[in-house]
């Protein structure tokens, strides 16, 4: 099964939540909410009006799905 290119890893502790977003191999940033998240997307080249954050085959979610935060 090939991995998905998109990683959200989860939520950082102690430092005001948020998540560390990998795009094909490259950290863009952290994350706060689904809003942040998109933005990365859009700037790694994905239309943000046709991404699914629950698709399994674009993102990797670790440490809870796409309501998870903080």
């Amino acid at each position: 099964m090939a991995r998905a290119p998109v990683v959200v890893y989860p939520p950082a502790e102690g430092r005001g939540g948020g998540r560390r977003v990998r795009v094909d191999g490259t950290i863009l940033g952290t994350a706060y909410s689904d809003v942040d998240l998109l933005e990365f997307l859009r700037r790694a080249g994905l239309d943000p009006e046709s991404v699914r954050l629950d698709d399994p085959e674009l993102i990797e979610w670790r440490g809870g799905g796409p309501d998870v935060w903080f």
